[in-house]
Order: C-alpha cells, then sequence, then structure tokens
C-alpha cells in the first residue's frame, strides 16, 4: 500500500483507537474466518451487513481488500457523516432483506465473504433461507460468517426483553442447535460447507449446560461456479 492509500484509508481523527482495539471473543472468531477467507482471496470483497459505525476495515485491511458497509437508510446517513467512504471502502444504505444490496458487489469473481453479527438471529426462517440462497446463486465461491443462539439460549433471551423487547435490539428470531448445523446446508444447492468457527469443543465437554446456551459462530462456504450441486432442504 502506497503512503497516499494508507493516508486515505486512514481512521478518522479520534476513531483510530477504536479502529485498533481488538474486539470480544465472538468478534475475534468473525475476524478469524475473514481472515482466513483473505489468504486464499486477497482482493475479495468483505461485506459486513448491519455493521452500524464498526471499525471492521481498519482492523482486517490487507491494502488490497474492498469493504461494504451494508445498513439501513438513517444509519447509512450517520455512518457516511463520521466515517466516510474511501477508495475501498462503502457504505450501502439498503435493509439486510432488500436483496438489491448485492448488486453494489463490484468483480464478486476476485471473492465475497459477508459477515451478519447479530443479524440472521434477527430474521425469521423463510428470510434466513432466502438470504442464504441469494448469497449462494450470486457469489460463488464466496463464504457467509454469522453467529446464532441456540434454541434453549433463544428462549432465554425472549423471556429475558419480555413485551417490551428490554435491551435486546430486535426480537431473536430464529435459533439453531450445534446439531442442527448440516441442515443449514439444505437451504441451498450451492451450499458446500457449514462449519463452526473458533474452540467451543472444550466448553460444551466440560460445562455442557453453559456450552449448550453459548451463541455459535458458523461459516458457510459457497461452492465454486460449475462445482456439483446437493439437493436443498428446509431450513426451519
Amino acid at each position: 500500500m502506497t503512503e497516499s492509500e494508507r493516508n486515505r484509508t486512514a481512521a478518522p481523527d479520534g476513531w483510530a483507537a477504536g479502529a485498533r482495539r481488538e474486539p470480544g471473543a465472538r468478534g475475534r472468531r468473525f475476524d478469524t474466518a475473514v481472515r482466513g477467507y483473505l489468504a486464499r482471496y486477497p482482493e475479495a470483497t468483505v461485506v459486513a451487513l448491519g455493521e452500524g459505525l464498526g471499525m471492521g476495515f481498519w482492523r482486517l485491511d490487507n491494502g488490497r481488500l474492498n469493504w461494504l458497509t451494508v445498513v439501513a437508510p438513517e444509519t447509512a446517513a450517520v455512518r457516511r457523516m463520521l466515517l466516510p467512504d474511501g477508495p475501498r471502502r462503502r457504505t450501502v444504505a439498503r435493509a439486510v432483506t432488500d436483496h438489491r444490496w448485492l448488486d453494489a458487489v463490484r468483480e464478486p469473481e476476485r471473492g465475497v465473504v459477508v459477515t451478519a453479527p447479530g443479524v440472521l438471529m434477527r430474521l425469521s426462517p423463510p428470510s434466513v433461507r432466502a438470504l442464504l440462497a441469494v448469497c449462494a446463486e450470486r457469489f460463488p465461491g464466496g463464504a457467509l460468517v454469522f453467529d446464532v443462539l441456540p434454541r434453549p439460549a433463544m428462549a432465554l433471551a425472549r423471556r429475558a426483553a419480555g413485551p417490551g423487547g428490554g435491551r435486546w435490539p430486535g426480537p431473536v428470531r430464529w435459533g439453531l442447535n450445534r446439531a442442527e448445523l448440516p441442515r443449514v446446508a439444505g437451504a441451498h444447492p450451492g451450499i458446500a460447507v457449514v462449519r463452526e468457527v473458533g474452540p467451543a469443543g472444550w466448553l460444551r465437554r466440560r460445562m455442557p449446560v453453559l456450552g449448550a446456551l453459548t451463541p455459535l459462530v458458523c461459516e458457510v462456504r459457497f461452492a465454486a461456479a460449475g462445482s456439483p450441486r446437493r439437493a436443498s432442504s428446509a431450513v426451519r
């Protein structure tokens, strides 16, 4: 990366410390999955769904990637004011369920990895299935990284939120137990691999009750163009 490009992509004044701050344990698992994908496709586009004012670009930038933040229009206006778009970083004002944001991905043949922290669990099962399917169709060879609550934790979250929603930013509408991960692969024939990201096995072995309530971070990999495809089935 040239000095002039480093200057253009540097975090704005007052945001540099936030850009360098390490995320929590769940965020580190997302970062691990994205870095792994970028190691294979260094010029890929990272699509950050529902990122808000997140600083992922400055944590993960390898000097070659492109970054697309997809947020609701009202949030996009604030983000563009505080974190203006740059040469390799853009904000798209779309709801996650408005799949027109996919049209903003330039050169998907260079690779696409979509991150969706806290997003899929707040969608209805049909919306989750539709998002997985459209990404599999449009981004062959790409990946999608998301987190989801196991069903017992989902029930607790709903009770904690109460009728008024409590402290939760939105209703938790979709949950998934670890044993149900293979079902995600049935959402579309173009889904090649579904795996859990991060060392969670020791927690399940030592503290099975707590392990059953721990959110999953999962990576879905889409089959490359021309690869054999499997039969699809429902995601519930």
